[in-house]
């Protein structure tokens, strides 16, 4: 596609939460996207391909301890080719704060909208829970395209940890912190 190409349209998606049934294939595209994108995770291909697909077990909703809100899969024509997870604590203070982890999309269907729409489906669902007020997010600062997708759904850059990731091959990556306020 060159630059005067039209986007490709967003391919017709399936949203809807994680159940226990999608929890492999929920691992084999997590699986995956850690093995190709190391910079983009602060998980580990090596660490993680070692899990059973059970032990994602917590981030079904309500999983954890309550600690998962939700996870939220993109389903085209039968395959799951996106994610991303709700976490939130119970202690009084912060309960108003979820995070945003595990964004992810598969690699042939990036760039035409699944991100968008698992990411707008999520806020709309965060913003339909009366406690939650503020909503926070990691992204490794190089990967611009996740860093412009967090911005025009509304996020604001908060702040920077340096050297926040350390890969096998010795390169050290920042991320930027964002936040998005629901109320």
């Amino acid at each position: 596609m060159n630059a005067t190409s039209p986007m490709p349209a967003a391919p017709d998606c399936q949203l809807r939460p994680m159940h226990a049934a999608d929890l492999p294939a929920y691992k084999a595209l997590r699986d995956g996207m850690l093995a190709r994108h190391p910079e983009a995770f602060t998980s580990d291909a090596a660490t993680e391909i070692s899990r059973d697909a059970e032990s994602y077990r917590s981030r079904l909703s309500g999983g954890g301890g309550g600690v998962c809100l939700f996870t939220l899969l993109a389903w085209h024509e039968g395959h799951l080719v996106g994610a991303i997870t709700c976490e939130h604590e119970a202690r009084v203070k912060v309960r108003h704060v979820v995070h945003i982890v595990g964004m992810m999309v598969r690699d042939d269907l990036r760039g035409r909208g699944i991100g968008q729409q698992l990411l707008q489906r999520s806020l709309n669902l965060l913003r339909g829970e009366p406690v939650l007020e503020l909503v926070t997010l990691s992204v490794t600062a190089s990967n611009t395209g996740a860093v412009k997708l967090y911005e025009r759904c509304g996020f604001t850059r908060y702040g920077r940890l340096p050297g926040a990731i350390k890969l096998p091959d010795g390169r050290v990556l920042d991320k930027d912190l964002m936040c998005l306020r629901l109320r």
